[in-house]
């Protein structure tokens, strides 16, 4: 054996550690097994001297408390859970980004699901994240009310894209977006523009026809709905013939992943964006910045809306905050080459 190795010794796979428990600790820190739970559980029940021998010696050996098991005296399990509806989504990147910088800066641990955007999926999995998290957000839910109520009276929870009567949220203020796109359009001389919406029973899309109606009415600009439509790539590239056939020289859509598909559809279609169509997303995901056109889109500020939501859910586990509050987040209009002046304007 070389110096190098001299005194050390190398485990076996057979002679690896089993995992370290309480009653390892216990005899490192020669005191009871007892004595280490009430350390890590109840703390305040002995003294500071022996919580802090039990504390080096779980150190030394490596030892890690597991949240859920921890959970059994105490009830909680520092652990926050995030349900969105749609994880391959990139309009969700900097949320997740922004609740996960929130939920490390306070010590939890942040659980992420996903529904698929189908609500049988969403019930099953808010109900298996209750049994796990102390709080819970959840991200453009599409369950009714009653049900979300019937959440809040197990767990402490917050909206993100969707209001309750008495819950506290989080939502973008989306007037200034859809205002500024609209005054955009009229400068350019559009006067017809359609919104392509999502889903039948998303509150979100029916709350941005809502507000692109009054704004097209208000500016003197014909307007119509054209949905209830897949908020995906393909359902963006499908709607080509109902929007053609509306008769709009400009449309909205609910989310820029469709806009995108759309404005493939009218390339694969020889259509010139934006001459013969304008086009506006919403969400300014990453991959607007390089379609060609370039997307024109409305910015929601996602990632200050997942801060702001784990934020407020954290204060509500502390018992600091008011159930009731909300925050609304301004929106802006992003201005890129998808949105022109009409063919022959």
């Amino acid at each position: 054996m070389s110096d190098e190795n001299a005194g050390v010794k190398v485990l076996q796979p057979t002679e690896r550690r089993h995992p370290v428990t309480i009653y390892d600790i216990a005899r490192e820190a020669g005191v009871s097994a007892s004595t280490v739970s009430r350390a890590f559980s109840k703390p305040e029940r002995v003294s500071v001297a022996t919580v802090k021998r039990v504390q080096d010696a779980a150190t030394a050996l490596g030892y890690r408390i597991n949240p859920l098991a921890s959970a059994l005296p105490t009830g909680r399990t520092n652990t926050l859970g995030l349900l969105l509806s749609d994880i391959t989504n990139p309009v969700y990147f900097e949320l997740v980004r922004g609740a996960g910088r929130v939920a490390a800066e306070e010590g939890y641990t942040l659980v992420l699901a996903e529904s698929q955007a189908e609500l049988g999926l969403e019930s099953q999995a808010t109900e298996r994240l209750l049994s796990l998290v102390d709080g819970l957000v959840l991200v453009e839910t599409r369950m009714d009310d009653d049900e979300i109520l019937a959440v809040a009276q197990r767990k402490p929870l917050l909206l993100v894209n969707r209001t309750v009567p008495s819950l506290p949220h989080v939502i973008p203020d989306i007037e200034p977006g859809i205002k500024a796109a609209i005054a955009h359009l009229a400068q350019y001389g559009h006067h017809s523009v359609a919104f392509l919406s999502g889903p039948s029973n998303s509150w979100l899309s029916a709350q941005r026809w809502e507000t692109i109606l009054t704004e097209a009415l208000e500016t003197g600009m014909n307007v119509v709905e054209i949905g209830p439509t897949n908020p995906t790539f393909e359902g963006g590239a499908e709607s080509l013939r109902r929007v053609r056939a509306s008769g709009a020289s400009a449309v909205l859509t609910f989310n820029d992943v469709m806009a995108i598909g759309l404005l493939t559809a009218c390339e694969e279609a020889g259509m010139s964006i934006p001459d013969d169509l304008s086009i506006i997303g919403f969400d300014n995901i990453f991959a607007t910045e390089f379609t060609s056109p370039s997307l024109t889109t409305i910015q929601p500020r996602l990632g200050e809306a997942g801060e702001q939501a784990f934020r407020q859910l954290v204060r509500s586990l502390k018992g600091t905050r008011d159930e009731t509050s909300s925050s609304n987040l301004a929106t802006d209009l992003v201005i890129r080459k998808s949105t022109g002046r009409p063919h022959g304007k």
